[in-house]
């Protein structure tokens, strides 16, 4: 494949945050695990499949609308942020963003039907929301800060995990729920902090999250609200009989979060010296629900 195809086919995809995607399907079919369902392994094929493609879905599709409205050549890129520069390189090949984008979504689709027909129309919901706010997420949901703020959590919390333990069950139980707000409260946070570099370009294209809205400042304290949120939720789910004790393994990784929280409180508004402290956030985003995945499978 020539370079240049290649980099505007997996460059929009942003395959490093790919990783995220795994980490909230094992959640999913942990929950359904320690709910006693059997483990059906083409299922959960399918249901990562899926997941995969709609990830790619929405980094293709929020690649190829930033650099349409001009936002891709305002922003200083850094590894947590910015957009992967593959188009601005490649002035010619959005519309290869952009079919990425529409392919990805259609195997989704496509997998998400046959769950239907599998499963039946209980999974609609989440499936037709989850389509929702990836195909409205950059043009109109990141104009609202709530929405903006909400809207990756749901995609990867309830709408992931829920959507796995639905799909390997058949049901949906409380434990997937509250397993869900884990990834839900933590990856608000990640696009929330991700979002501190961009601020003035964004406000230029006319988006309008949190810390546009508020300052950076401010939104460090929705950041550690959220982030306290997700450990309340693991000892919430004990204490309501809905996890078994070796959820707290979920718990470890506060060794990790405090130094994060300490640094984005201290370098809000210094960038050079915030990055380090956004990778660290990434560590914290990853591990925690797949600790928490890792107890519920032992505790089954």
């Amino acid at each position: 494949m020539h370079s240049t195809l290649k980099e505007v086919i997996f460059g929009p995809m942003r395959l490093p945050f790919l990783v995220l995607t795994p980490a909230c399907v094992v959640l999913g079919a942990a929950t359904a695990t320690w709910s006693g369902s059997p483990l059906n392994f083409s299922y959960l094929t399918l249901a990562l499949i899926g997941a995969v493609g709609a990830h790619i879905s929405v980094n293709a599709l929020n690649e190829y609308h930033d650099f349409e409205s001009g936002l891709d050549f305002n922003t200083e890129p850094t590894p947590f942020s910015g957009g992967s520069g593959s188009l601005p390189r490649n002035p010619d090949k959005s519309h290869v963003a952009l079919i990425t984008g529409i392919t990805s979504l259609t195997v989704t689709g496509l997998i998400g039907v046959y769950f239907l027909h599998i499963r039946g129309v209980w999974l609609l919901p989440v499936g037709l929301l989850g389509f929702v706010t990836i195909v409205a997420y950059t043009k109109w949901i990141t104009k609202n800060p709530f929405l903006c703020l909400i809207a990756p959590g749901l995609g990867f919390g309830p709408f992931m995990v829920m959507g796995t333990d639905f799909v390997l069950t058949g049901t949906y139980s409380w434990t997937s729920f509250i397993a869900s707000l884990v990834p839900f409260f933590l990856v608000s946070d990640l696009l929330l902090l991700n979002q501190f570099p961009d601020v003035e370009a964004d406000r230029a294209v006319g988006r309008h999250h949190f810390p546009i809205a508020i300052g950076r400042k401010a939104s460090v304290t929705l950041y550690v609200a959220f982030l306290g949120s997700t450990y309340a939720t693991v000892v919430i789910g004990y204490v309501a009989g809905k996890f078994p004790w070796e959820g707290f393994l979920a718990l470890g990784s506060i060794i990790f979060a405090i130094p994060t929280v300490r640094g984005v409180a201290r370098f809000a508004d210094d960038m050079p010296r915030l990055i380090p402290y956004m990778g660290r956030n990434v560590v914290v985003i990853i591990l925690t629900p797949v600790l928490l995945a890792i107890g519920l499978f032992i505790g089954h």
